[in-house]
């Protein structure tokens, strides 16, 4: 398991920003209530729960060519057109669910990433029967703490479009026969999921993260 510290940075380094409370984040996520929750207590805390796996994968699918906060907002919309994104459910939808799925202004109405995640439920049926679990083949592929930057700065944030893990896992896909999952897609999951920690040092939530992970086991 890799392990990592926080570091103390000053509260104004790039990449972070104070609340008059006194809380530091990452800055992207300063624009709404909303996405600092999603900030503070989901990303890049450790994930094995199959439904939410599977839910980040298709979202960042939709989320192509859009920014994450445009997905979050509808997300809950999407989790209704979705059956809560359980593959099993997902993996019958027919034609009748696409004209639905097409016609529902909550979500985003895109023709192929629909298709995407339609088909990449069926793929999570074949992962489960070699793997056990679709978490139990993603967490396989957590980087070692030998392989991540000694320190997570805005700078090396940004030199992280992707990595080799991220490639890896693209490329297993891909022969597996999911669509959108390409490295910068898989990257921005494993971040989410908490494969990585890419919060910011002098981040307030990247030792609550950095301690999730400790405390959580990988499943097999």
């Amino acid at each position: 398991m890799p392990t990592a510290t926080a570091t103390a940075l000053p509260v104004d380094a790039p990449g972070l920003f104070t609340e008059a409370a006194g809380a530091t984040r990452c800055a992207w996520c300063q624009a709404t209530p909303l996405y600092r929750h999603y900030h503070d207590t989901e990303w890049g805390f450790p994930v094995a729960d199959e439904r939410r796996l599977f839910e980040k994968i298709c979202l960042e699918g939709f989320q192509a060519g859009l920014s994450w906060l445009t997905i979050l907002n509808k997300r809950e919309a999407f989790r209704s057109a979705f059956a809560n994104f359980d593959a099993e459910q997902m993996a019958n939808f027919d034609a009748s669910d696409v004209r639905r799925l097409l016609g529902d202004a909550g979500i985003v109405r895109h023709a192929g990433k629909i298709a995407s995640a339609i088909n990449n439920a069926r793929r999570v049926l074949d992962l489960r029967r070699e793997f056990g679990s679709l978490a139990a083949y993603v967490w396989r592929l957590e980087p070692d703490a030998a392989n991540r930057p000694e320190y997570i700065t805005l700078d090396a944030v940004r030199a992280l479009p992707h990595s080799p893990a991220s490639a890896a896992l693209s490329q297993d896909l891909k022969k597996r026969g999911w669509t959108f999952v390409g490295p910068t897609t898989m990257y921005a999951f494993m971040q989410a999921m908490g494969l990585v920690n890419d919060h910011l040092e002098g981040c307030t939530s990247r030792a609550k993260a950095l301690a999730a992970r400790e405390a959580f086991t990988p499943p097999v």
